[in-house]
């Protein structure tokens, strides 16, 4: 399996690593979330975008993506229990908040994530 896969959207070549995180933040944009949204099977609603948004400025703050057990911390304490809740972030996000979260924010892989699929 090569170490960088290729996807094209409108005519420009975004690099990913082989599970489809992006290799540069700078590459991503909207239309690259929504691509990669529903490359997951997920249409994109402004609850996704919220956390898709909260994500990527947490991101910016620290320099890590987070794990799941952290985003539903940090989550429950700056969105309130309702969207920190872990039901309610899986319902966004099937295949783990943290995970498919990042991917469709264009951010890295968290580190302890492991990739089933």
């Amino acid at each position: 399996m090569p170490d960088i896969m290729k996807f094209i959207l409108n005519e420009s070549s975004i690099e990913s690593d082989p599970n489809g995180y992006l290799l540069s933040l700078e590459d991503w944009t909207e239309e690259i979330a929504s691509q990669l949204a529903n490359e997951e099977g997920i249409e994109l609603s402004a609850a996704h975008w919220e956390i898709i948004n909260f994500l990527r400025n947490y991101y910016l703050e620290t320099g890590t993506s987070p794990n799941v057990r952290s985003l539903i911390k940090i989550i429950t304490k700056k969105l309130g229990p309702e969207k920190g809740a872990r039901k309610y972030l899986y319902a966004l996000f099937p295949k783990g908040p943290s995970r498919q979260g990042c991917k469709i924010a264009g951010l890295p892989r968290p580190n302890d994530c492991i990739d089933f699929s």
